[in-house]
């Protein structure tokens, strides 16, 4: 494996372009919301310019190891809702995120939570469905995808989805954010907070 993954010289260039975490995200923001039941590779999703949320993140996750981070993902879990996958990044000691989603609050987060718990309760008000129910409930472990590189070689590259991805994520152990009475008396949004949420939305 060479000092750059398997990319091509212009794709290397280009994910080193973006400089950033926020330079990964704005390139994320770029590119419409891929409503399909795929798991492109990132340099499927630097070709097409077009993400979902776990391809977002997968890309996100490339992109900030040929900046010099750990390509680590992130998942939060929900019910009665979809779960939504975050690349994360650990700057100065502080943690920061960034993500694709068809919700306008579940993206980008400054690398300024000392903790991934804290992080991810950044999410919390943010994470409804469209009834307006709060649904966030759980998260797992940073995932370093650098651990699947003798597995899977050449992931990043790849010509073929990876299921392998989300299948891990669903297996891995997941910490809970509520007790069963915080559970029990949540209450919804306002419908101004849920028009906010859905700047942006595109319909599956």
């Amino acid at each position: 494996m060479t000092d750059r993954f398997g990319w091509t010289t212009p794709e290397w260039r280009a994910l080193r372009a973006l400089r950033t975490p926020v330079g990964i995200q704005r390139a994320l923001e770029a590119m419409p919301y891929h409503v399909a039941a795929t798991a492109w590779s990132p340099r499927r999703v630097l070709r097409e310019r077009t993400a979902h949320c776990l391809e977002g993140a997968v890309f996100a996750a490339a992109a900030l190891r040929a900046l010099g981070f750990l390509p680590l993902l992130l998942d939060l879990e929900a019910v009665q809702d979809t779960d939504h996958v975050i690349a994360v990044y650990r700057q100065r000691g502080h943690w920061g995120a960034v993500g694709k989603s068809n919700f306008s609050g579940l993206r980008y987060r400054e690398p300024v939570y000392r903790s991934v718990r804290e992080l991810v309760l950044s999410y919390f008000e943010s994470y409804v469905n469209l009834r307006g129910e709060r649904t966030l409930r759980a998260y797992s472990r940073p995932i370093n995808l650098a651990r699947f590189d003798r597995t899977y070689p050449g992931w990043m590259t790849s010509a073929d989805d990876l299921w392998w991805i989300p299948e891990h994520l669903a297996g891995a152990p997941h910490t809970r954010l509520l007790t069963g009475v915080m559970t029990r008396s949540l209450s919804r949004v306002d419908r101004r907070s849920l028009a906010a949420g859905l700047v942006g939305y595109r319909a599956h």
